[in-house]
């Protein structure tokens, strides 16, 4: 199993008590479903090791954990390192709902503009995550927001939106003014 076939799930962040166990962030949006989670993949030097473990406790993101068949100066030398999860668990989405791994390389259609170019990646800024398109060698950011997708096509690999007035055309008069 190698990272590019897991989606990241949070980070062994310190010790907890005097038992061994551990706190987990959690970096996902409904942390209760993992309430019964009994594994992860930890990233120890490149590589994704499995770890075994039973979640005590639950508060909002954290997770109080106690790992099996590590003693706790080993648990402690897991603090900083990154959990991940096979995509495989992640539940399908449907409709304009989307993973933002899984829409790289999507078309982008605008209602105004056609076809603005393909996603190289989602770039996940504090305010808001933000589309990162290619057409001709410029980039175009266009924020992920509910009010400018319009349609999420998985067959086709497409996503329609609506940009904000201005905002293609912003990076449309810079491809025009190098031609």
């Amino acid at each position: 199993m190698n990272v590019s076939e897991c989606y990241y799930l949070g980070r062994v962040t310190k010790p907890w008590g005097v038992k061994g166990q551990m706190i987990l962030f959690l970096d996902v949006d409904s942390p209760e479903e993992y309430a019964g989670l009994d594994s992860a993949f930890i990233e120890i030097k490149g590589q994704l090791v499995p770890h075994f473990f039973h979640v005590d406790q639950l508060n909002g993101n954290k997770a109080v954990v106690s790992f099996e068949d590590i003693t706790p100066e080993q648990a402690s030398a897991l603090v900083g390192h990154d959990l991940y999860l096979p995509l495989s668990l992640l539940p399908k989405l449907t409709g304009n709902q989307f993973y933002f791994h899984e829409v790289k390389g999507f078309h982008v259609i605008d209602s105004r503009h056609g076809d603005i170019g393909v996603i190289e990646q989602v770039i996940e800024y504090p305010a808001q995550p933000l589309f990162q398109i290619m057409k001709n060698g410029t980039e175009i950011l266009i924020p992920v927001i509910d009010q400018v997708i319009d349609r999420v096509d998985r067959e086709l690999k497409t996503i329609f939106i609506t940009a904000p007035n201005g905002l293609i055309e912003l990076y449309l008069d810079d491809i025009n003014t190098e031609c």
